[in-house]
């Protein structure tokens, strides 16, 4: 019996109930932190966890096993959806791809230039402008996904794209942008890693094991190299055998991983980094350059990228507008775009390692994301009503 493809649906379901344990985690957190639990939470986020073989050895924080470790599982999940939208999903032709795409960068690039405005003057927190760019897939689709029936599934698949197309962005950017000082050594120790996975994909393995143990060699290396670990997931989960007509050893792969990420992976991360200290915060401390910058970046940049671009890419007739979606329903899009908060978090804190200014991130991310889920919802519900409330009704004949 053939292992069933793990479809669009299945997706968007796994990703509406990942949404809501991740708001949960992320209330947990806030009460932790501003509770008579904060020593328990702080103490377990700097407990101090080594792992080592001989000479060599990783001593991090919990914090930054959950972080560096336990993320590059999220982000190699994240490489298997690429690839899969690539090959044979919505991004696997310029038809369908042309709209997202640009939508996309229009929704990375003024969120990162709104957020420039606000903190030109601080050289200090410029260098965070990355922040504001990122969309959380699982929060986005979970808040779409409230409307049920109610908006077209080509509005689904539209965020879907915009958001898969937003992660390789950010991927891109942590590689360049925020990478330290790097090991060539470490460096092309994992390159020779992906190689082998490479040479593996090609020879035809089929069996995960392999590629697990390589994955594991390219994460230590790129740990060390300087580049950060999690994109060692990205690049084994690329190698993934995903021949055209036979996809059930990367499928299988794929829906077995789902559930751990959405339920166990990310809701840790949540837990770990949405723990804001409210007991300092003031209108003030909101005005500041960084946190207002992500919440403007988010709110506003967001919404004016992806519906900028979206508009002048479909007027040029380089881009087609799906049939049933009207620019209301892509208005709403890209509020919800600015549902930032995992991979936003997850830019702060590598740009961040004050527990000051990851304070004012984690404002910043939490208020504007909360702002941007409600805001796009509230549209994509009102114009749904409007719609429902316009049909014609069967008149009722009494006998």
């Amino acid at each position: 019996m053939k292992p069933k493809l793990f479809s669009i649906v299945d997706f968007i379901k796994l990703e509406s109930s990942s949404a809501i344990i991740l708001l949960i985690m992320a209330m947990f957190a806030l009460i932790a932190a501003n509770s008579g639990l904060s020593d328990m939470y702080y103490g377990f986020l700097d407990t101090n966890i080594r792992v080592g073989i001989g000479s060599f050895e990783i001593s991090k924080p919990a914090v930054l096993w959950i972080n560096d470790g336990l993320m590059a599982i999220f982000f190699f999940l994240v490489g298997l959806e690429i690839k899969r939208e690539v090959l044979t999903g919505e991004l696997s032709n310029w038809k369908q791809a042309s709209l997202p795409i640009f939508a996309a960068i229009g929704g990375m690039a003024l969120p990162a230039l709104v957020f420039f405005y606000f903190n030109v003057d601080s050289p200090e927190t410029l260098k965070a402008w990355a922040i504001p760019m990122a969309t959380d897939i699982a929060f986005a689709l979970g808040i779409l996904s409230l409307l049920g029936r109610r908006v077209p599934v080509a509005l689904k698949i539209f965020l879907l794209a915009v958001a898969i197309i937003d992660d390789i962005g950010a991927i891109i950017v942590i590689a360049i942008f925020y990478t330290s000082e790097l090991s060539v050594n470490a460096l092309t120790l994992s390159m020779l890693g992906f190689a082998l996975a490479a040479t593996l994909n090609r020879i035809g393995v089929k069996v995960i094991a392999p590629y697990l143990l390589v994955g594991l060699f390219m994460w230590a290396c790129v740990l060390k190299s300087g580049v950060h670990a999690t994109l060692a997931g990205v690049l084994i989960a690329f190698t993934i055998p995903m021949k055209e007509g036979d996809h059930s050893f990367f499928n299988r792969i794929e829906h077995g991983l789902h559930p751990w990420v959405a339920f166990l992976v990310l809701p840790l991360f949540a837990f770990a980094n949405a723990g804001v200290n409210l007991s300092r915060v003031t209108l003030a401390s909101i005005m500041a350059p960084l946190p207002i910058g992500i919440i403007a970046g988010l709110l506003i940049g967001k919404q004016i990228g992806v519906v900028g671009m979206s508009w002048i890419t479909v007027s040029l007739g380089i881009a087609k507008r799906p049939q049933g979606m009207t620019w209301i329903h892509i208005w709403g899009v890209a509020c919800l775009t600015g549902v930032g908060f995992t991979m936003s978090l997850f830019i702060g804190s590598l740009v961040f390692d004050s527990v000051q200014m990851m304070n004012y991130v984690r404002l910043g991310v939490l208020t504007g994301s909360l702002l941007s889920g409600i805001l796009g919802y509230s549209i994509l519900r009102t114009i749904s009503l409007k719609k429902s409330s316009t049909k014609p009704t069967k008149n009722k004949v009494n006998h």
